[in-house]
């Protein structure tokens, strides 16, 4: 969120914050504007600042701002001093610790053998770790980005070559990442060995992409050529691309939150369909938490595709009962207390002629401190709603992410620290649901959890973590190393 020295809205703390977006592409003229819609189309993922470093043929041209895609990189002076045939783009949210143009990607050095650019999806759970030995060893760093430290490890790297050094880098770090690197002849692109974070490649007329999701494959025509597995590095050259495998090969772990909120509906996550999915946890949770009731109504946008999904499979009817305004954005600050007390109004607003006298179901994807579903409810009795129920398109988040997503810490998250009967009381409603954890196992083509080897990362929910933890005496010096590093979606 961006610092304006204004109060945000209450409101927006108590949601998941998106993750980043990364996107490249090399061997097409005018390759900044390119990847400016392929941001654009990644703007879910990160609407707080964003960045595309390209290579003109003779240097490397770096434009980092805060703000939306179009605030920015739809300006001809900026965009005529990012030319080249080959760039890489990043849109970014951090957590509280991680803001200003500082941090803002892609970070960019010169080494020795040239210059390297690098935007990361993710969070790197030793980057504290890492810094310090490296500042024993004299490395200064300029920004409070965990992703800084991966250049410091190119960089000290005694390999001979590029490609060689990033390996070298990538393989002393742990958490999850999607990276895309590039150099004077190179592309490379990177997924950390779990998979945590989602890495596609495409094609558009000869030219290779790379992306964090495959809509922003879609906004410019271009062709889904495959996933990038967990532990693949590639790289891109004139010549073609290449793959190397240095990790030892381990069951995937995906964020299954991908699926519930992050990706947007009409990407293509691991060959499963975002939508498809969404409307299939919807029929899950009507099944598993039935309801009597009137309509279904969707907690806009995010609830929509679960909503649809849980209206068929109780054959309750749909109605968009809230309608959200999409011209308040994250970082809107309202200039007065008085505007900043009417909260979650100034994004939703009850559609009074469909609820008043109804008994209704909202359905939201995810309860995180439960103030905003407290707002919305109140909002939806206020309209004349004779009961409320609520049901959630997932199961209790009871623990914290630390791989790249800002949640709150553990005793912040209303379910860690609360019953549903009580999580109800305290938003006030008739009845509240969530989805099973095996539920949504199913909705995504899965019989069940493995609890011994599970197929997605879903520490979220079960505080079950894929990955070492390495800077931490527990698991909120991680937070707090979070909120300090300012992880990078």
């Amino acid at each position: 969120m961006t610092d304006t020295g204004s109060t945000p809205l209450d409101n927006e703390a108590d949601c998941f914050h998106d993750e980043c977006g990364v996107f490249g592409i090399f061997g097409k003229d005018d390759a900044a504007a390119v990847v400016t819609l392929g941001l654009h189309a990644l703007q879910h993922r990160g609407q707080e600042a964003a960045g595309i470093a390209s290579y003109t043929g003779q240097q490397f041209a770096v434009e980092r701002h805060v703000g939306l895609i179009g605030d920015t990189f739809t300006k001809r002076s900026i965009m005529d001093r990012l030319s080249g045939d080959r760039a890489i783009g990043h849109t970014r949210y951090s957590t509280t610790g991680g803001e200003g143009l500082r941090n803002v990607q892609p970070l960019f050095a010169e080494f020795a053998g040239g210059g390297f650019a690098i935007a990361h999806n993710g969070n790197i759970t030793n980057a504290l770790t890492v810094q310090r030995e490296l500042q024993k060893r004299g490395a200064i760093f300029s920004s409070t980005s965990d992703t800084e430290t991966i250049l410091h490890l190119i960089a000290v790297s005694e390999k001979t070559h590029i490609v060689p050094k990033f390996i070298d880098a990538i393989m002393q770090l742990e958490g999850a990442y999607s990276l895309v690197g590039l150099s004077e002849k190179k592309m490379i692109g990177a997924r950390d060995p779990l998979g945590i974070r989602p890495l596609v490649l495409g094609d558009l007329d000869g030219a290779y992409i790379l992306a964090s999701e495959t809509c922003a494959l879609d906004i410019i025509g271009a062709r889904f050529v495959r996933d990038i597995s967990p532990g693949e590095v590639v790289v891109i050259t004139e010549k073609g691309v290449e793959s190397h495998f240095p990790f030892e090969k381990q069951p995937p772990r995906l964020c299954i939150f991908e699926y519930v909120y992050f990706a947007r509906p009409d990407s293509i996550i691991e060959g499963r369909n975002v939508y498809e999915v969404r409307k299939r946890i919807g029929e899950e949770l009507a099944r598993e938490a039935p309801v009597t009731a009137d309509l279904v109504i969707p907690v806009p946008d995010s609830g929509t595709p679960a909503a649809i999904g849980f209206s068929q499979g109780a054959n309750i009817p749909f109605e968009l009962g809230i309608i959200r305004n999409h011209y308040v954005g994250r970082t809107f600050i309202a200039p007065s207390a008085s505007i900043r007390h009417m909260g979650v109004k100034l994004k939703h607003n009850a559609n009074r002629a469909m609820i008043e006298g109804k008994s209704v179901v909202l359905v939201d994807d995810s309860i995180v401190r439960g103030t905003t579903s407290q707002k919305i409810v109140q909002m939806v009795r206020e309209a004349g709603a004779r009961e409320v129920h609520m049901r959630i398109a997932s199961p209790p988040t009871m623990s914290s992410c630390y791989y790249g997503v800002d949640t709150p810490e553990k005793s912040k998250l209303l379910a860690s620290r609360m019953t549903v009967e009580q999580m109800a009381d305290f938003i006030r409603v008739d009845s509240l649901g969530f989805l099973s954890i095996d539920g949504l196992y199913r909705a995504v083509r899965e019989p069940s959890r493995n609890a011994e080897c599970p197929q997605f990362c879903d520490a979220c929910f079960t505080g079950d973590y894929p990955t070492a933890l390495t800077d931490q005496g527990d698991q909120g010096d991680v937070r707090r190393l979070s909120l300090l590093l300012g992880n990078n979606g």
